[in-house]
């Protein structure tokens, strides 16, 4: 039931932040390895992204890709939070003085995320492939020429076999343990500092949403450089093998991105991540405490 709970938490969240992916998605991709200025910006920042994409491609192109976000967001956050909860019901986030320990409490979603990220790592990049189609006057990155989740999942599948299924998959894992250890690790230990200072009321959902709202802030910041290569990662061309085409790997992405895009490039669209980011990470963590919290009220 946690499992359950946590992924159906995750999809509430998703339903609102996707259209903010696929402008994050967009701006990560845009100048790809070229050095800032020798290249038009098609999106100059998180608002005018909306508008140019809304007039260009359509309205419903805001929520490209959100049948696999969907599924990802089930699968990945589902195994994440639902471990995690199991973790933290078991009492294995807790020292033995029985106080919060933010080195167990990061560990345990930075593992909890790994296993979540690793799983669905297929519908991830065909989200990412879709998500970064578009008309050829706003186009940025490799487009591919997916029709939906499953014409894709068959057609890589096809050509390159699981691991042409899976490839960005370690490449997108640095963003997960990033993302997940600093959620999960100030989401409980935010949580358990406003419990004991009684600023709301005790079971009160302001206590969630506060701590949700902490963590947002610290998952953007760090978790925004991992991202940009690893929806770069996943979105390369690849060769008749399934080989990427300009990536070799994480540390080749961060190195080529820094070199001729600057450090600014490893923080693009970082407007767009926190606005994507932050309601997200609060709406899933808020959702997910208050079905547990439900859950246990009427099962008891």
């Amino acid at each position: 039931m946690d499992f359950l709970m946590s992924g159906l938490a995750a999809c509430g969240a998703c339903l609102f932040t996707n259209p903010l992916e696929v402008v994050k998605t967009r701006m990560q991709l845009q100048g790809e390895l070229q050095a800032p200025g020798s290249y038009q910006r098609h999106y100059r920042n998180v608002f005018h992204a909306f508008i140019t994409i809304g007039k260009v491609d359509g309205l419903a192109a805001l929520q490209k890709g959100l049948a696999p976000a969907l599924l990802y967001q089930f699968l990945m956050n589902g195994i994440r939070l639902g471990t995690y909860g199991l973790a933290e019901a078991k009492g294995y986030l807790h020292s033995a003085e029985g106080t919060h320990s933010p080195i167990r409490s990061a560990a345990a979603g930075a593992l909890a995320g790994v296993l979540g990220a690793y799983l669905g790592s297929p519908i991830y990049m065909v989200k990412t492939h879709l998500q970064a189609q578009a008309a050829s006057e706003i186009a940025v990155g490799h487009q591919y020429k997916h029709q939906g989740m499953f014409q894709a999942l068959t057609e890589i599948g096809q050509k390159h076999g699981l691991v042409g299924l899976w490839r960005g998959a370690v490449g997108g894992l640095p963003r997960v343990i990033a993302g997940s250890s600093t959620q999960l690790c100030t989401f409980s230990s935010t949580k358990d500092l406003i419990t004991q200072w009684e600023i709301f009321p005790p079971q009160s959902w302001k206590v969630a949403l506060a701590a949700a709202m902490v963590s947002g802030i610290a998952v953007v910041l760090a978790m925004t450089p991992f991202d940009v290569v690893s929806t770069r990662l996943y979105n390369q061309p690849t060769d008749t093998q399934g080989k990427g085409l300009m990536y070799r790997g994480v540390l080749d992405a961060l190195l080529q991105t820094a070199r001729t895009e600057g450090i600014f490039g490893m923080y693009k669209g970082i407007g767009a991540s926190y606005f994507r980011l932050g309601p997200h990470t609060i709406l899933s963590l808020f959702f997910w405490d208050q079905l547990r919290f439900l859950y246990n009220t009427y099962t008891k």
